[in-house]
């Protein structure tokens, strides 16, 4: 009896050196990229997005050499099925624990539902869908850059103010578009305007003259272009080929990045007016930043969907080393809710109950190419509108997190 109580105590003692070293290892975060690497939406997201999720791991890692930090990627072609299917097998075979970007709506819809079943972390920056913080929201998405509402209230009402009061839609035919047209049209509507038509067309149009054609003979004096990427670059040079401009109606892109600025040059887009949360030459903090970003991405600048990625990783990260735990995504996104938000590109803001990270929004005019002094100085400030000001309010998603 004595000998087996001896080889007990040493077996006991033996778990428990082995629990105290293997509570010594470093904590092991694996992050995983998922947009569009191939498609039209390549440049204001694809690669670059992995650059910003990198130099974050990077950060974090020098201020928290006790965590590791793995980034990987994929592709899902802007298609729901396959942005789920990768979202689960990175879950359940490959070890991920927070999933970043997923432009293209309905597929972030997606991501954000296997999400929630596996009781991972989403970090949307890419997507523009406001049913990520409304009826879809869940208490493991943080929906970080910009939403549909934000843009619809910044650009479509400053136009409104300017005497643009009637408008055509030209719209992407998914998700995104639906909820940007809905949101702006909205904001026309309440600020006086009318809204005479839309018209929709399929996600990777090529051939935009029809639905051009309908818009310049609603008379509109607003063409609003509720599409993104390579879809609003084509459109936007067909447009010009079409006289629009010379026509007397006015094109407006309800969302448009600094990558589709660059595509088309400042001479197709001077004097348009755009929002957004992020420019890299707005401060000193984001110029730092963008200079880093663009030595590892062959000289380009930062969209505001990179940003977001960086910023969303950074806050996940530092929750996750708060709780020293990240099986619990639920708890994590719990976590990066209590505490403030304060980094160089987005400054000081919130996580909202609701999983809306907000913060202030900017109104941009593209320069002509006169006022630009050197590669990608396209934009001049306008004006700032303060975060409580330009996302939805709280009460009015229909978000079930919201008491």
């Amino acid at each position: 009896m004595k000998k087996r109580k001896l080889i007990a105590s040493a077996i006991i003692m033996m778990a428990a050196a082995h629990g105290s070293v293997h509570a010594q290892e470093p904590l092991s975060v694996k992050l995983g990229v998922l947009n569009d690497l191939s498609g039209i939406g390549a440049e204001l997201g694809g690669k670059g997005s992995i650059v910003a999720a990198r130099l974050a791991a990077e950060d974090f890692q020098k201020a928290h050499p006790d965590v590791k930090v793995e980034v990987i990627f994929a592709d899902h072609q802007n298609k729901a099925d396959i942005g789920a299917a990768t979202a689960r097998r990175w879950y359940d075979q490959d070890g991920v624990d927070a999933i970043l970007d997923v432009q293209t709506s309905s597929v972030a819809l997606a991501v954000n539902a296997v999400t929630r079943e596996k009781n991972k972390v989403f970090i949307g920056s890419g997507p523009g869908t406001t049913d990520l913080t409304g009826k879809a929201c869940t208490p493991n998405t943080v929906h970080w850059t910009y939403d549909t509402w934000a843009l619809a209230n910044a650009t479509g009402s400053a136009l409104v103010k300017e005497g643009g009061k009637s408008w055509y839609f030209i719209t992407s035919d998914y998700s995104f578009g639906h909820s940007l047209e809905k949101d702006t049209a909205k904001v026309v509507t309440e600020g006086g305007g009318k809204v005479l038509g839309r018209v929709l067309h399929p996600f990777g149009t090529s051939d935009y003259s029809s639905y051009i054609l309908q818009a310049q003979s609603s008379g509109a004096q607003i063409i609003g272009m509720a599409t993104s990427s390579g879809d609003l670059v084509s459109l936007v040079k067909q447009s010009s080929e079409f006289g629009v401009a010379a026509g007397g109606q006015r094109l407006a892109a309800l969302l448009m990045f600094i990558s589709d600025v660059h595509a088309l040059g400042l001479d197709s887009v001077q004097g348009l007016t755009l929002s957004g949360p992020f420019y890299w030459d707005l401060n000193d903090g984001t110029r730092k930043w963008s200079q880093r970003f663009a030595e590892q991405s062959g000289g380009t600048m930062p969209t505001m969907v990179h940003a977001g990625v960086y910023a969303g990783a950074m806050h996940y990260l530092k929750a996750v080393a708060a709780l020293k735990d990240k099986q619990n995504g639920a708890g994590v996104v719990e976590e990066m809710k209590k505490t403030p938000t304060d980094d160089p590109l987005f400054g000081q803001g919130e996580i909202r109950a609701d999983g809306r990270k907000i913060h202030p929004m900017y109104l941009f005019q593209v320069k002509t190419p006169a006022e630009s002094t050197g590669p990608w100085d396209y934009y001049k400030l306008l004006a700032t509108i303060p975060a409580d000001e330009v996302f939805r309010p709280l009460a009015d998603g229909g978000c079930p997190l919201v008491k």
